[in-house]
């Protein structure tokens, strides 16, 4: 897994309304949005080709899977925050005040009392 690019997506998506709103809209359209015009960017002038995402990480992406990305070292900051911006609202209607935090932790809970899946390249 290349955890930068996956975390880099994350936390790009994240700072973004507009990108967020289109990942909450149409993941599929926008990871490939992402994956070949946006994350590349080094900067204004600069872009890379020594990343891309796995089809694993594409597909975990696409489909929001929080325990996929957890499991192959995705920040769980990021994915916390990304995912709280694209459900908490319609969950928060529909079931309550911290109702999509609650499952995500109970998403995870096969984890507790492991290791922190690591987070580094």
């Amino acid at each position: 897994m290349s955890r930068y690019y996956v975390n880099k997506f994350l936390f790009t998506v994240d700072r973004d309304p507009e990108l967020l709103r289109r990942y909450k809209e149409d993941p599929r359209s926008l990871v490939t949005t992402w994956e070949q015009s946006i994350g590349p960017k080094l900067n204004d002038v600069e872009r890379s080709t020594v990343h891309s995402l796995t089809d694993a990480e594409r597909d975990a992406l696409i489909n929001h899977d929080i325990v996929a990305l957890f499991e192959m070292g995705a920040h769980f900051f990021l994915s916390l925050t990304i995912f709280i911006a694209i459900y908490d609202e319609d969950w928060m209607q529909k079931y309550g005040p911290l109702s999509f935090q609650r499952d995500f932790a109970k998403r995870l809970a096969h984890w507790e009392g492991r290791d922190y899946p690591p987070v580094g390249e």
